[in-house]
């Protein structure tokens, strides 16, 4: 592995704060690890070393990825449930960062489920811990999901991806109060690459507006665009990924009974196959997993010929063993 010393020690808690040409390093060096994978070549880049994975809400992929990768690169990953652990009884962040800090040699954190918390506090550890912290998804970016979403486009249309146009869409599901984190990160990386995103949703579930405000700064200097409407059937017209998923209302996320109640009413905002059809005939279904099958997909898309979503699940172990390699190497 050839990194530049810069990354080393580095924290990994927004996308905005690598350079695209830091995240196209990330990104090499995961393909690198996925075709060592594939070939079965030991690539134990970090013997000896521990990572603290701290989690404030579940987790299925992300958990299994970092620990698995971990376990890969030679190291070892100790899982955290916040519940039992002293944060529970109001720890705080200074105290957790620094004594981590001194066991081992990274910390990722999901905190998620509070709007205007969860990448505070991950800055507030990260402010006094000496070992890189990488944001496992909190409430204003999940920015390894996204890493992993960017290299799958680059697999599926090459790596110049200039010009093409992205769907992200509100999607209806009964089951919570999802994040906003996965569309305010695809708004925050994705023009940064040259790509359009047409983002839609019903009116209400409006993204954070610093977010959405910093997507646009970033989307000029990319090259990129950011186009909203509120019409699901026109912003999958033409597009060459559909990425529709759900999220809360900003404004109701202490009242979730509430929030559910409303999202009710969209429940024909839903990819379906002849949405499917409005996009290219080549084009991506993408999704970060879990989807709600019936809700905001169904079956014959997300099990059919335009989805990618499994691939995307594997690329969250290949992105994640490649942020850790990069921040966490001797």
């Amino acid at each position: 592995m050839t990194g530049r010393p810069a990354l080393r020690g580095r924290d990994y808690i927004e996308t905005l704060d690598w350079t695209t040409e830091e995240i196209d390093e990330a990104l090499g060096l995961a393909s690198e690890l996925k075709e060592k994978f594939k070939r079965g070549e030991p690539h134990r880049l970090l013997p000896d070393r521990t990572l603290f994975m701290l989690f404030l809400d579940k987790s299925t992929r992300t958990r299994n990825a970092f620990e698995a990768g971990m376990t890969q690169l030679g190291g070892h990953a100790h899982f955290l449930d916040a519940e039992r652990t002293q944060i529970a009884h109001g720890e705080s962040p200074k105290d957790m960062g620094i004594i981590l800090s001194r066991y081992g040699h990274g910390l990722a954190i999901r905190h998620d489920l509070v709007p205007y918390e969860g990448n505070a506090y991950m800055r507030e550890v990260a402010r006094w811990a000496d070992i890189p912290v990488i944001n496992l998804q909190c409430d204003v970016d999940h920015p390894t999901q996204t890493l992993a979403d960017l290299m799958t486009m680059r697999e599926r249309r090459g790596r110049d991806l200039r010009g093409l146009r992205v769907a992200v869409s509100w999607a209806y599901a009964p089951s919570y109060a999802k994040p906003l984190s996965v569309p305010q990160g695809l708004l925050t990386l994705l023009p940064r690459f040259g790509i359009d995103v047409v983002l839609t949703h019903p009116p209400g579930f409006d993204l954070m507006p610093e977010v959405r405000k910093r997507a646009e700064q970033a989307a000029g200097i990319g090259g990129g665009a950011i186009t909203t409407i509120d019409d699901m059937d026109e912003a999958f017209r033409d597009a060459d990924v559909v990425y529709p998923k759900s999220w809360g209302r900003l404004d109701l996320f202490t009242d979730e009974k509430a929030a559910l109640a409303d999202a009710a009413r969209y429940e024909d905002w839903i990819c379906d196959a002849r949405r499917m059809s409005l996009a290219k005939s080549d084009a991506l279904y993408m999704h970060c997993l879990p989807a709600d099958r019936g809700a905001e997909v169904t079956d014959e898309v997300i099990d059919g010929p335009h989805s990618v979503v499994y691939d995307e699940a594997e690329n969250r172990l290949h992105t994640g063993k490649a942020l850790m390699a990069l921040t966490m190497g001797p």
